[in-house]
């Protein structure tokens, strides 16, 4: 057995794409279905291309999608430093939902609801603000 991919259905594929583009995946391959009236986009980390996350976008609208994914769970990526990460998300207009206020763990929503949890490589950075006293926003 071998791992494929996660598919997430998402309603603006430009928004998604921009979103994960800023969480530092790349698009790997298109794949455009005139018959079946779809769109497939792989993204994955740089050099990790066998990991990839499937957008799929319905072009005639998706009016199955939830308004809340939770019941779908997250994904999940390692990242060099959390701090940094969340603040250029932040700087580019994502919530942080839950803030890595242990200098661990964050949690973010893309523009779907899907929860994506972002955990700090190796030990946790020591707690620094406004991370440690931030709250969380909504839930994840």
């Amino acid at each position: 057995m071998r791992y494929l991919h996660t598919m997430v259905r998402v309603a603006d594929l430009e928004k998604s794409i921009a979103f994960y583009e800023l969480l530092g995946l790349k698009e790997t391959r298109r794949t455009e279905s005139d018959k079946g009236r779809f769109t497939l986009v792989f993204m994955a980390p740089e050099g990790q291309e066998e990991c990839p996350v499937e957008l799929t976008w319905n072009w005639d609208g998706d009016d199955g999608l939830p308004s809340d994914s939770r019941h779908f769970g997250h994904l999940a990526y390692a990242v060099e430093n959390i701090y940094d990460l969340c603040a250029h998300l932040m700087r580019n207009g994502v919530t942080i939902n839950r803030p890595p206020r242990d200098g661990r763990m964050a949690f973010v929503r893309s523009p779907d609801n899907i929860s994506v949890e972002l955990l700090q490589m190796g030990d946790p950075l020591p707690p620094a603000e406004p991370w440690a006293s931030m709250g969380n926003t909504g839930h994840w």
